[in-house]
């Protein structure tokens, strides 16, 4: 799933297409996403300017001159700026703008788990509203972790992947951030001592900021709005490593499972 960086990635590369512009039409050719895209939305959004394009955890906001759109990449999907390019199968809607030739934006998702909502007060929309505090803004640090996180037996990694506590951070930068912190992923949240916890938000910030910078990680089906792909992969330390070498003390990588999620982690350097 694209998580904080992709989607911070797919927003500054939408800025420059979509600031300012004025919305011609929403081409819906399958309206059957996560939650079902509106029979009205596109009567709504025709002659609409956009004012500007947000980010609240994994979702963009598309802030109009009222109210905004609330979107979702799903669990593969990504955002292209395109112009005469034949749609494709897995290309449920164009959101179309003013130009000469019109530029479409473009939803790409083979699995249908994106979406594509209006609200007129969208910070207040559930999808929204209980998202925790963003780990690239100012205010977040080890005390604020430690102090969602406490009393919690979870583990540590499962702390992370909750939206409602911290926003944005899917399993790979998890793993990544508890790796440069030394704590194991299975660690349960309340066994973690305030130094540690700040050690941990150093980490978040600093690895998800690195991904911003190269542009996301591409696993399976994540590029950006212009189609190139993220190049953050090529630093991974630790996630889909199982049984390399670890770059700093050379044990071998290890994968565990739960959930349905795999985990990895260094056995001699994360306790």
């Amino acid at each position: 799933m694209p998580e904080l960086p992709e989607v911070e990635t797919t927003r500054r590369g939408l800025i420059p297409w979509m600031r300012g512009a004025r919305i011609v039409d929403l081409k819906v050719r399958d309206a059957r996403l996560r939650w079902p895209i509106a029979a009205d939305l596109g009567a709504r959004l025709r002659g609409r300017t956009i004012r500007d394009i947000g980010r609240r955890g994994k979702y963009l906001l598309v802030w109009l001159d009222h109210g905004a759109l609330i979107m979702h990449l799903g669990m593969s999907g990504s955002l292209r700026v395109v112009s005469d390019m034949p749609a494709g199968p897995h290309d449920p809607f164009d959101l179309v703008l003013a130009g000469d030739p019109p530029v479409c934006v473009r939803l790409r998702d083979p699995r249908r788990f994106g979406a594509l909502l209006y609200s007129d007060e969208p910070l207040s929309h559930p999808l929204i509203a209980r998202l925790g505090p963003e780990p690239l803004e100012a205010g977040f640090n080890g005390a604020s972790l430690r102090a969602r996180a406490r009393g919690r037996t979870i583990a540590i990694r499962d702390v992370l992947l909750n939206g409602h506590i911290v926003a944005g951070i899917g399993n790979i930068y998890a793993n990544e951030a508890l790796f440069e912190a030394g704590i194991h992923p299975r660690r349960s949240a309340k066994r973690i001592g305030a130094g540690r916890y700040d050690a941990l938000a150093h980490a978040i910030v600093a690895v998800l900021s690195r991904a911003v910078a190269a542009g996301g990680t591409t696993l399976k089906d994540f590029a950006a709005s212009d189609g190139r792909p993220g190049y953050f992969q090529q630093q991974l330390k630790v996630y889909g490593r199982a049984g390399a070498p670890c770059l700093r003390c050379a044990a071998p990588i290890v994968r565990l499972t739960a959930g349905g999620r795999s985990s990895y982690h260094c056995p001699k350097c994360q306790h």
